[in-house]
């Protein structure tokens, strides 16, 4: 608002013919509000933003009178009252998550920060875009004063919008067409075979595709990474991952993070953003004791059998089992070649074992285990199982006959030093 030589004139005359009271009047224009973005103004697809706007006053005072019998103004008429902004989206490809900022005052030759948070769409095609800043406020348009005592206020409303420019850069970024699984079982080692596309904006060169650990997942990556070269806009690329699975892990999907390591038009390296997929896992290959052995008497030898099945989802190759003998147990071969188990499949093992004689009559759990290799051919264990073997008394005919022996033995043995003693 301008004001003329002669309205500052008849003002100057009328202070000067007041009665003396101390008091302050300034002449202005009104505030004068602009807004910029703080920092870079650039962001990414998918990208969460935080937009920091500030917010500044850059009406100033044009004259300020210092008379008599002027009464003291409350607030300033270049000072925008009861400050609010509100960002909306324009036509950029985002999505705004904030409320309205109610700002206060703003003083001229001062500023504010006020924060926006919003969601940049994953697919936001690249370009330059203007995000509308409503601002609104108050200010005192004019003072009217009465006498010596008295004054009238006039404010005015404002709404006005400032265009924030941003730019959404160009980036490659990867999609996952297709997966597939091949001998992932908790504690092995298998493949993970994905068909990736490039669904940005610019072409990708020396790039590299990644795989990394999603939190606590248990896929866990063994080849981390992949150069594939040139990966233009919506090219397409077939890789294959060694990944290693936590022996923790269950029967189900874990999550597992994509990404891409290239340079752009420009040659700046840059990081795509992640991309998690959902894998599935297969539960650890596991053995169950399906068939147990015989039961064997106190004091005997004998070959006994146990059946074991793979009760996993992978192929246990080259399956070998142990029995772990002890006291009253012995035994001199203790394991047994199984070979390859499919699923559900099942061996018969066939160990031989001697019970001492001493041995009390029960049921005894012999602790037994399966060594076999993995689809890519390393070595596992399986759990620990329970073969239960029982152990019978000694037959009276074999007591008899045992008794028998010793007698003869002994009746032999005396005939034998006998004879001896004799011919000396």
């Amino acid at each position: 608002m301008k004001i003329t030589l002669l309205a500052i004139l008849v003002i100057f005359i009328a202070l000067i013919s007041s009665p003396v009271m101390a008091g302050t009047k300034y002449l202005s224009g009104g505030p004068e509000i602009t807004a910029a973005i703080a920092g870079t103004n650039e962001f990414s697809p998918g990208q969460d933003a935080v937009f920091k706007v500030n917010v500044e006053n850059r009406g100033l005072i044009d004259i300020k009178f210092v008379l008599s019998g002027i009464v003291e103004r409350d607030d300033l008429p270049n000072t925008a009252k009861l400050v609010r902004a509100t960002l909306l989206p324009g036509d950029a490809p985002l999505i705004v998550k904030s409320d309205p900022q109610l700002v206060g005052d703003i003083g001229g030759g001062k500023s504010v920060q006020v924060a926006f948070v919003a969601k940049i769409d994953e697919n936001a095609p690249a370009g330059e875009y203007l995000l509308p800043l409503v601002i609104e406020y108050t200010y005192l348009r004019t003072a009217e004063q009465y006498g010596q005592d008295s004054i009238t206020y006039t404010y005015k409303e404002v709404k006005e919008t400032i265009d924030l420019p941003i730019t959404i850069k160009p980036e490659a970024y990867v999609s996952v067409e297709s997966f597939s699984a091949e001998y992932l079982n908790a504690g092995n080692e298998g493949y993970l075979v994905m068909q990736l596309k490039n669904n940005g904006h610019v072409n990708a060169t020396s790039a590299i595709v990644k795989i990394a650990r999603n939190g606590n997942s248990p896929i866990i990556p063994t080849d981390s990474s992949i150069y594939i070269g040139d990966f233009p806009i919506n090219g397409t690329v077939d890789t294959r991952f060694k990944v290693s699975i936590s022996s923790e892990a269950g029967n189900q999907s874990y999550p597992l993070d994509v990404f891409l390591v290239y340079n752009d038009e420009s040659g700046s390296q840059m990081s795509s953003k992640i991309t998690s997929i959902g894998v599935p896992v297969h539960g650890k290959i596991s053995f169950v004791v399906t068939g147990n052995p015989s039961p064997i008497r106190a004091g005997d030898k004998q070959v006994i059998e146990v059946t074991y099945q793979n009760m996993g989802s992978g192929i246990a190759f080259s399956a070998q089992s142990r029995i772990s003998a002890v006291d009253p147990f012995t035994s001199n071969d203790d394991t047994a070649f199984l070979g390859d188990l499919a699923p559900g499949e099942s061996a018969v093992a066939r160990y031989e074992v001697s019970v001492d004689n001493s041995a009390t009559p029960k049921e005894y759990g012999l602790d037994s285990e399966i060594r076999y290799r993995d689809a890519l051919g390393n070595s596992q264990i399986s759990d620990t199982m329970k073969v239960k073997v029982t152990v019978e008394e000694t037959s009276p005919v074999m007591a008899i006959l045992l008794i028998s022996v010793l007698t003869v033995a002994v009746v032999a043995a005396g005939y034998y030093f006998l004879i001896l003693k004799r011919k000396k």
